[in-house]
């Protein structure tokens, strides 16, 4: 906090004093000159009483101003009921800081005021107009762009594949992944995903076969082998039967008919398959569910896989930071669409920003509950802490050019009263 006076307070502090003396050596002027003009004393009396009213108006205004940051008696010794009177900044910046701890905390921290304040504002839609903002998306991609590579560069990708994959394996170990497993295969079932994959594994599918048919029969060929029949069907060939044609001509056929029918009776299987999944992984001492609880720890407990989720971290994480530091990064500019693409999502979906809005305002609540008392002590133990020279000398610089100013008005305003009161009593003494 600086503790040299600013211009404007330095500037009022003048015309302040500048008032009181003028004030003063006027009334001294004044009754020199009673009694130098005796027979016009009864009017010049008059203004010696605005002089000395303006005076008084202006001394009394500067004790008042004095003593709220320092004792102006120095160290002459006055009575204690005066004493206790002065430095009453300085003295009360216990109750201060108390004061405006609590201020802060029933104005603007308290869950009532959070709420009502909250209530009125649409927060989800405000963020959703910001991040649609290409100058705020893309200086949020930009931060990334800067800081993620030098988080790479001070922790290093092998400390960051070990803190992943020591924290996610043991999050791994400890979890009965089934009942996650049941929870997403539901999510899947319930919103038809499971059709749209099935759909479009299909087509990628039947595409793959019509557009490689060598590599398809290539492929049957390998398949009738394993299952010991290739003899037979190359046998058949004898006969003009083509058993690899026609089973690739099947498959390929099968594959149309569920690409055209919805309601086929191998994607009502898959359907049947998948509801008999979910409710056997729903159920932790289910076969399916030890089953895979079982291949899970032992996937945890192979060296081999942990090296490789080790590995592919680093790998990752080298992939990451040299594309973020590419000027034209297609992370980046991956990161500032999805984000613009949130923000339109925000803006355009009411429901959405309603539960965005319920969530936010319970957290902002909450926390308001919570930490309003360490947010008072925070700010009563910075304000105990401040040197009360610094703490005068800021305050002063805020409001001390209006206080004195104030000290200009006493001035002014007891002239014209002591003025008035001055004609009041000639005029008095006049008629009476």
């Amino acid at each position: 906090m600086s503790s040299n006076p600013s211009s404007g307070l330095q500037k009022s502090r003048f015309f302040a004093n500048v008032a009181l003396i003028m004030a003063a050596l006027t009334w001294v002027f004044l009754l020199v000159m009673a009694k130098v003009f005796p027979e016009q004393s009864w009017w010049i009396h008059i203004l010696v009483l605005s002089a000395e009213a303006g005076m008084v108006g202006g001394l009394a205004d500067w004790y008042a101003v004095t003593v709220l940051f320092r004792n102006p008696f120095g160290h002459i010794p006055i009575p204690k009921f005066l004493k206790d009177h002065t430095e009453i900044i300085p003295r009360n910046k216990a109750r201060i800081a108390e004061s405006m701890g609590r201020f802060v905390q029933e104005n603007f921290l308290s869950p009532q005021i959070v709420e009502k304040s909250l209530a009125s504002t649409d927060l989800s839609m405000a963020l959703g107009k910001w991040l649609t903002n290409p100058k705020n998306n893309t200086q949020i991609t930009e931060m990334v762009q800067q800081i993620l590579p030098k988080v790479f560069e001070f922790v290093g990708q092998q400390q960051i594949a070990n803190f992943i994959q020591n924290n996610s394996v043991q999050w791994l170990r400890h979890t009965q992944i089934n009942q996650l497993s049941s929870q997403m295969l539901r999510a899947v079932l319930e919103n038809d995903f499971h059709q749209d994959v099935l759909q479009r594994g299909l087509d990628v599918l039947h595409q793959w076969i019509v557009q490689h048919p060598e590599k398809a029969q290539q492929l049957t060929r390998k398949l009738l082998k394993e299952l010991g029949v290739w003899k037979f069907a190359k046998g058949m060939s004898w006969f003009g039967i083509d058993v690899q044609q026609r089973t690739v001509d099947s498959f390929l056929e099968k594959v149309e008919s569920m690409l055209a029918d919805p309601e086929h009776l191998y994607r009502q299987q898959i359907e049947e398959f998948a509801q008999q999944l979910m409710l056997q992984l729903a159920d932790s001492n289910s076969a399916a569910s030890i089953q895979l609880n079982q291949t899970k720890n032992a996937l945890l407990d192979s060296d081999a896989v942990l090296n490789f989720i080790r590995g592919a971290i680093v790998i990752i994480c080298d992939v990451i930071k040299a594309d973020l530091q590419k000027p034209d990064s297609g992370i980046a500019e991956n990161l500032r669409a999805a984000i613009q693409q949130i923000g339109e999502n925000l803006v355009e979906n009411q429901a959405v920003r309603d539960l965005l809005n319920l969530r936010m305002t319970g957290l902002a609540i909450q926390m308001s509950d919570q930490y309003s008392e360490k947010v008072i002590l925070f700010i009563s133990e910075r304000i105990h802490e401040w040197d009360s020279t610094e703490m005068i000398n800021k305050i002063e610089n805020e409001v001390g050019g209006d206080l004195h100013m104030i000290r200009v008005n006493g001035v002014v305003v007891g002239a014209f009263i002591g003025l008035s009161l001055g004609i009041i009593r000639a005029l008095f003494d006049w008629f009476i």
